[in-house]
C-alpha cells in the first residue's frame, strides 16, 4: 500500500533532512508500504526549498529506500495551512494520506501507531491525540499549555465532534477517499482547518481513531503561534460555531 505524506513547510530548512530520516526510519518497519513524501513549501525565505529539491536528488534515495519518493510543490507565497494540504492531496497518489508538520514536533514513528489503528478498527481517520492517556506535551512553558488546553477545551465545548480529545492537533493519518469527500467542503484556512475537518467528518459520518502521542516543541526555527495566529483560531472556532 502507498502512503502519501504530506508536510507544508515555511522556514524548515534545519527540520526537514531530520524528518526526512524519521519518516524513512519509520517506514523501514513497514516493509509491504511504499512512501510518498509531498513537500509544499511556501516561498520560505530560509532555503527550505533549496534543501528539498537536494534530499530529492541526492543519496537518500538509495537502493535500501527503493520505496521512497519525493514530491515537492513551490508556491509564490504563505497561502495558509488548509490550502497547503489541499494542493498536497492533488499532488498525492497514495490510498491513505498522513498530515503533519514538518518541524519536528511530529514523530514519524506514531504513524506505525496509527496504521495499526487503522487497520485493526477500519476507521477513516486516526488522530494523533495530546489529551489521552499516555499523551503529552514536551519543552512547552506554562502558557503555551494553558494555551492549547483553552484552545482545546473551547473547541470541545462548542463544536460537535463526538469523541474526538485533540480537535487542535494537526497529525492524522486518513483513507484518501475520506480525505477527498471532506477537504472540498472546508472553509478555514488557517489554525481553524483541523477543527472543520474533523466536525465535517463527524457530519458525514466518518470513523475516528485516537493513538496518544507526545507533541515535541521545535528545536530549530521559530514558532508560527503568536498574538495574530491566536486572533484567527477564535475567529475561526466562533464561525465554525454558528456555521457548522
Amino acid at each position: 500500500m502507498l502512503y502519501s505524506v504530506i508536510l507544508p513547510t515555511y522556514n524548515e530548512r534545519e527540520n526537514l533532512p531530520i524528518v526526512f530520516y524519521l519518516l524513512f526510519q519509520a517506514f523501514q518497519k513497514l516493509p509491504h508500504h511504499e512512501l510518498e513524501i509531498i513537500i509544499v513549501d511556501d516561498a520560505s525565505p530560509d532555503g527550505t526549498l533549496q534543501i528539498a529539491k537536494q534530499l530529492q536528488s541526492s543519496s537518500f534515495l538509495s537502493e535500501d529506500s527503493s520505496n521512497v519518493t519525493i514530491k515537492i510543490l513551490s508556491r509564490k507565497g504563505k497561502l495558509g495551512l488548509g490550502t497547503a494540504y489541499i494542493a498536497g492531496l492533488e499532488l498525492s497518489e497514495g490510498e491513505r494520506v498522513v498530515l503533519m508538520d514538518a518541524d519536528l514536533s511530529h514523530h514519524p514513528k506514531y504513524i506505525v501507531k496509527m496504521i495499526d489503528v487503522m487497520n485493526e478498527s477500519n476507521v477513516d481517520i486516526v488522530s494523533g491525540t495530546r489529551y489521552r492517556r499516555g499523551g503529552g506535551v514536551a519543552g512547552w512553558n506554562w502558557y503555551r499549555k494553558l494555551t492549547s488546553r483553552t484552545a482545546n477545551f473551547l473547541a470541545s465545548f462548542l463544536l460537535n465532534t463526538g469523541d474526538a480529545s485533540d480537535l487542535t492537533g494537526s497529525f492524522r493519518l486518513y483513507k484518501k477517499v475520506a480525505l477527498q469527500k471532506i477537504l472540498p467542503l472546508v472553509q478555514s484556512k488557517g489554525y481553524a482547518f483541523q477543527m472543520e475537518i474533523l466536525v465535517l467528518a463527524k457530519n458525514a459520518n466518518l470513523t475516528l481513531g485516537e493513538v496518544p502521542i507526545t507533541f515535541v516543541d521545535r528545536i530549530y526555527g521559530k514558532s508560527k503561534l503568536g498574538t495574530q495566529e491566536i486572533y484567527m483560531y477564535l475567529k475561526g472556532l466562533i464561525k465554525l460555531f454558528f456555521t457548522t
